[in-house]
């Protein structure tokens, strides 16, 4: 048969040509092979099928997820933004897979090969998600060591400043300490902690090592509770660390508090007695309170009784409170208390010698009434009592002060006082001899007006009546006498001043005006 080269013959159609090439058979190899190059994030399953939009697509979403989660950092990629970006992969697969069932791949040309290299293709996400996770994780431990970073810092300064004032920072510098071993116990932060953690308290309990004990106590009590907070297996021997420098603080600040006269020293002793009963420190307690009374009455007969008293009977009281709680140390503080009242109580009659020396003859007065009050059986008391009345009588007539008065009693002159008064008086008399005594008021006496100790001839005790009196013997010499009302007169006390010589009879003469009066 022949083929007519000018064209079909009669009854002859020409067919048409197609316009792109026909749909490959159905193929579920190469289907998978597109769907598993997607899923690397690069599109590439689009690239074999000619599918350049959605590859784009493809790169897009990845690009902007790196922009999203580079650098690594310690919070990682935001989970909405891992959430879509899965949505896009899967997505990118399932249209991929339908896209390549009936699509010739441009390369390579067998599905398996394809497959093989889809399979392979994976590692680029994976390994990315392996690197990135390592590159989160160095970034948490720079975290992490930036935080203990910043919490060394904190402790540095506060070095710097007194704990009342530092002790916020260091309590925020323990917080992140203890949440580095406890919340990150595998990092590189948590390792150096222990190491912090002795520079901490070598800072925090810097004063005891000035020797500042005063200034070491709160810092020191503060360190003894740290342990509340950080696991004892990362502080080891610092756990008992502050407890023989807080026994020492406490004994110490309370010694120098106890020398200088200042009221602390109980508050130490006792938190010391208390809180390390059986320590060194704590042994001294008894011995330095001891220490203390000696020395106050040692003082009795120094320059300064007064104040040695003040001092002793300060002591009974601050040492009987702290007895009340001083456990195995309270027998002896006890005594040290008993000592200090007697020896407060004695040292009255030096203090009240030393204000009447001082010409004080009104506290004079006091603190020997005091101290005849309080020492019944003394062997001074006798003199304290003449004391007395010549620090009253000295009150009155500031001369009659100028010696201090003895026990002597009785002379040669013989003195009488009458009562030519209403009211009755107590006679006070001192100079080289010193006494009182009382005389009842005069019942038939009445108060002398102005008028009458104006007129010519006035003298009472002149007449004739029987008059309350009472002769005493008195030696040669000056005499103070001072005449006061008893009970709820509001006569005034009167003075005289008589000057005794041989061979003559005194009399004191007691009366009333708008004063109480004296005449002889």
């Amino acid at each position: 048969m022949s083929v007519n080269p000018y064209g079909p013959g009669p009854g002859f159609a020409v067919p048409p040509i197609p316009s792109s090439p026909p749909p490959a058979p159905p193929d579920g190899g190469r289907a998978a092979a597109v769907a598993l190059l997607n899923l690397s994030g690069l599109g590439l399953g689009y690239a074999l099928i000619r599918r350049w939009v959605p590859m784009a697509a493809c790169w897009a979403a990845t690009i902007v997820l790196l922009l999203v989660a580079l650098p690594a950092d310690a919070d990682g990629v935001p989970g909405v933004a891992l959430a879509v970006y899965a949505v896009v992969l899967l997505l990118a697969a399932v249209h991929g897979a339908i896209a390549g069932l009936r699509t010739r791949l441009t390369w390579p040309g067998q599905a398996p090969l394809a497959l093989l290299l889809g399979v392979l293709l994976l590692a680029v996400p994976v390994g990315g998600a392996v690197w990135y996770d390592d590159a989160r994780k160095e970034a948490v431990e720079q975290s992490l060591l930036d935080r203990l970073e910043r919490a060394d810092h904190l402790v540095t300064a506060g070095s710097r400043h007194t704990f009342a004032t530092a002790e916020s920072d260091y309590r925020t510098a323990l917080d992140v300490y203890q949440d580095l071993v406890v919340h990150h116990s595998g990092s590189r932060a948590a390792e150096q902690v222990p190491d912090r953690m002795e520079a901490y308290y070598a800072t925090v309990g810097a004063a005891y090592g000035h020797h500042d004990y005063c200034e070491a106590i709160e810092p020191l009590k503060y360190l003894r509770t740290v342990p509340r907070t950080m696991p004892e297996e990362e502080l080891g021997s610092l756990t008992r660390w502050p407890d023989d420098r807080l026994a020492t603080s406490l004994y110490e600040c309370g010694s120098g508090s106890l020398s200088d006269g200042e009221a602390d020293w109980v508050t130490q002793f006792g938190d010391l007695l208390n809180t390390f009963p059986r320590s060194e420190p704590a042994g001294k307690v008894v011995p330095a309170v001891d220490a203390a009374v000696k020395k106050a009455e040692k003082a009795v007969s120094g320059d300064e009784p007064c104040a040695a008293v003040e001092q002793l009977r300060s002591l009974n009281t601050r040492i009987t409170d702290l007895s009340g709680t001083a456990g195995d140390a309270a027998d002896g503080l006890g005594k040290a208390a008993d000592r200090a009242g007697t020896s407060g109580d004695s040292g009255e009659y030096s203090c009240g010698v030393d204000q009447y020396k001082d010409g004080d003859f009104d506290a004079a007065q006091k603190t020997m009434d005091q101290f005849v009050s309080d020492n019944k059986h003394s062997k001074n008391r006798d003199r304290a009592k003449k004391i007395s009345i010549a620090a009253e009588v000295a009150q009155t007539l500031p001369a009659a002060g100028k010696k201090l008065p003895t026990t002597a009693s009785g002379g040669s002159i013989s003195v009488t006082v009458k009562n030519d008064s209403p009211d009755d008086i107590t006679v006070l008399y001192t100079g080289p001899v010193t006494g009182s005594f009382t005389l009842k008021g005069c019942g038939s006496c009445k108060a002398y007006t102005l008028a009458d100790t104006l007129m010519t001839g006035f003298k009472p005790c002149s007449s004739g009546k029987s008059y309350p009196q009472r002769t005493i013997s008195l030696p040669v010499g000056t005499t103070y006498f001072v005449h006061k009302p008893d009970g709820d007169s509001t006569a005034t006390p009167a003075s005289d001043t008589a000057k005794l010589r041989s061979g003559y009879i005194y009399t004191e003469c007691a009366y009333t005006k708008q004063s109480l009066g004296s005449s002889y």
